[in-house]
């Protein structure tokens, strides 16, 4: 099992673009309150067909060809069920994919967010071809990156340009640690 939801975000991003998905959109909201977070990874993908959808949550059903079984998906749902949570996937052909993981945050059994700044800095520098939209909440104040705006104001200079990789980098770090004040969820 991937020891961080942040890494279990990585991977379902990962089937996104393998999906062909041209849009990515993450969300996590977390409410105290409610004693949960939240995760939705949303594209606009390939999707899955009815019998594809049924088989995604079985460890020995892949549709990748570089291995036998995928884990995956398998996992982020056990760990989410794990704390009390929820786990769903909606998906149809030519529709794209909706993954919704629903942790209770106070279980003892909720593995811990991780370095999402660092996962979704990864995703967006090294997909520049692709489009992802990030919203991070915490209590109801949240911040967003689009990678469609930076786009407009950058033109045609890469993400992996030095100064750009790092001002998407801090902008990401600074935002969240001024959402959740820095508590590690």
């Amino acid at each position: 099992m991937l020891p961080e939801i942040s890494l279990n975000i990585l991977d379902v991003a990962q089937n996104s673009i393998r999906a062909e998905a041209e849009l990515i959109e993450i969300s996590i909201a977390i409410s105290t309150k409610s004693d949960i977070l939240e995760v939705i990874i949303k594209d606009d993908g390939c999707g899955m067909t009815q019998e594809q959808l049924k088989k995604v949550t079985d460890p020995f059903f892949t549709t990748r060809t570089t291995r036998k079984i995928g884990l995956g998906i398998p996992f982020f749902k056990f760990a989410a069920e794990s704390t009390g949570g929820s786990f769903e996937i909606q998906s149809a052909p030519n529709s794209g994919t909706i993954v919704r993981a629903v942790f209770m945050l106070s279980s003892i059994d909720r593995m811990p967010l991780g370095d999402i700044s660092a996962t979704i800095h990864a995703l967006v520098t090294l997909n520049e071809e692709k489009e992802f939209v990030f919203t991070y909440s915490v209590d109801g104040r949240s911040f967003c990156l689009d990678t469609r705006e930076l786009k407009k104001i950058l033109g045609n200079i890469s993400f992996n340009e030095p100064e750009v990789s790092k001002y998407i980098k801090d902008f990401l770090c600074e935002n969240k640690n001024e959402i959740d004040g820095g508590a590690v969820f």
